[in-house]
């Protein structure tokens, strides 16, 4: 008979000591290995991007750390972290354009008026 050669699948294939039709445990359910996944991020459980990005209105040099993060590819880690840290990346740019462009404007006004 073919079916007594072939391995059922979710029944163990060692013959020794088992009863037919009987299933084999394969790991103990409380020996329970959390994933990357179940745990929480760190900083009130948002992640240090939007955490960076949230404290960086009131304190904008986070927006710079989280892109220095960003870039040194911190979100590797966890891939989570990459939508925080880059949209700090984002803020911290737009930051500086609008620093470098207000800080032009005041020279220029400061020399011609």
């Amino acid at each position: 008979m073919l079916t007594n050669c072939m391995a059922v699948a979710g029944q163990s294939t060692d013959t020794t000591g088992r009863g037919k039709g009987k299933y084999a445990l394969i790991r103990d359910p409380e020996d329970f290995q959390m994933g990357v996944y179940d745990k929480p991020l760190p900083c009130f459980g948002c992640g240090i991007g939007w955490f960076s990005f949230l404290f960086g209105f009131l304190c904008p040099p986070m927006w710079f750390y989280a892109t220095i993060l960003y870039f040194g590819n911190h979100y590797r880690k966890d891939p989570r972290e990459r939508a925080g840290l880059g949209a700090s990346a984002i803020a911290a740019l737009v930051c500086s354009v609008t620093s470098l462009i207000i800080g032009v404007i005041l020279v220029l006004r400061y020399l011609y008026f």
